[in-house]
């Protein structure tokens, strides 16, 4: 596996990231965890991850001196005394970590942030100076920056509920309750491909319904509140959705089953219908490889007269995808720039 620019930076400067007790936050391992513990002999790492690729990815290292998580809100067994924190694509996921993580790491302890140039990273130290007490340049290559900071003594106690935003949507003659947390797909409002999916789903949904890249739950939220009867599985790569989506539909008196997933790594079930509107972008880069695999192996995962309904932007090319892996596929609209796909297995009497 290729080394990526990120940690090469790293790597590049890893005699100066010495620690006995380092947090990795939302570092793809791509070889750099054992290049730090081979110049490091002493150094127990703890590796935070949202995404759940990722999270996996760490724990086939199977190391004693590694420890992965994967949830939406880390806190320390042991303080830490570095953190290397990943900018994330989202500016207000950032500061969420910050005030998550002050609470974990000792007071002296070294504060890395790295990302690349076109994510954002060189808003870090303004984004910073609520967390921080400094937050300097330290290094640049690879077209990447890498920060140093420290966090300031007098951060309040971080409490998860105060970084949730709240939105209702109107459902005939019903309102929606939705709850997102930072990074999740449309946290502020609906976007546009839900709402053109809402309006072509599936007449009579019944049964076992899978929302694949749930997000903050507003479409498996929708179906449950009509048709009340089915059973709703929720998965997501990121805690931080699954988190979300499980708040979401809390908050409208439903419940379902959360998993988190690699695409369809863990989805072992059938389902009768499965909506989605998939993910394309990762980081800030378009990234197909997810909802491809998704389309291409989903069909072992619907019931005999099972269906599936995707939205996906207009010129995004799932049409053939789905027509060979699953059946003989319809658009149901062109919208607003989306499109909305629908193909059943068999058609129910």
């Amino acid at each position: 596996m290729a080394i990526s620019n990120i940690n090469q930076l790293l790597i590049r400067n890893i005699d100066e990231l010495a620690a006995l007790r380092p947090l990795l936050v939302n570092i793809a391992d791509d070889g750099f965890i054992n290049q730090y513990l081979a110049k490091n002999a002493n150094a127990c790492i703890d590796s935070y991850h949202t995404n759940y690729a990722e999270y996996n990815l760490c724990q086939t290292l199977k190391n004693s001196r590694v420890t992965s998580h994967f949830c939406v809100e880390y806190v320390a067994k042991v303080k830490h005394d570095l953190a290397i924190i990943q900018f994330p694509k989202s500016k207000a996921e950032f500061s969420f970590s910050l005030a998550m993580l002050a609470e974990s790491m000792a007071t002296d302890a070294t504060i890395i942030i790295v990302g690349e140039n076109k994510g954002g990273i060189k808003s870090a130290d303004k984004l910073a100076k609520d967390f921080f007490d400094y937050c300097n340049k330290a290094d640049s290559a690879r077209h990447c920056l890498m920060y140093i900071g420290k966090f300031k003594t007098t951060i309040p106690p971080f409490d998860l509920q105060d970084f949730y935003k709240y939105y209702q949507l109107q459902v005939q003659d019903k309102t929606i309750e939705v709850a997102a947390l930072p990074g999740v797909f449309s946290q502020n409002a609906l976007d546009k491909g839900t709402e053109v999916l809402l309006d072509y789903l599936p007449e009579n949904i019944t049964g076992k319904v899978l929302d694949f890249g749930c997000g903050a739950g507003v479409i498996a939220a929708y179906i449950g509140i009509i048709y009340p009867q089915t059973k709703l599985s929720l998965v997501d790569v990121s805690a931080l959705a699954l988190h979300s989506a499980e708040t979401t539909l809390r908050l409208n008196n439903l419940s379902g089953k959360y998993i988190a997933s690699n695409s369809l790594s863990n989805i072992h079930e059938q389902y009768d219908f499965v909506i989605s509107n998939p993910p394309f972008h990762q980081g800030v880069k378009t990234h197909y490889a997810a909802t491809e695999q998704f389309l291409g192996k989903i069909k072992q995962h619907l019931t005999s007269t099972g269906s599936i309904t995707v939205v996906a932007n207009s010129f995004l090319k799932y049409l053939p995808i789905m027509e060979s892996a699953i059946g003989k596929t319809k658009t149901l609209a062109i919208k607003k720039g989306f499109a909305v796909y629908q193909c059943y297995l068999k058609h129910r009497s």
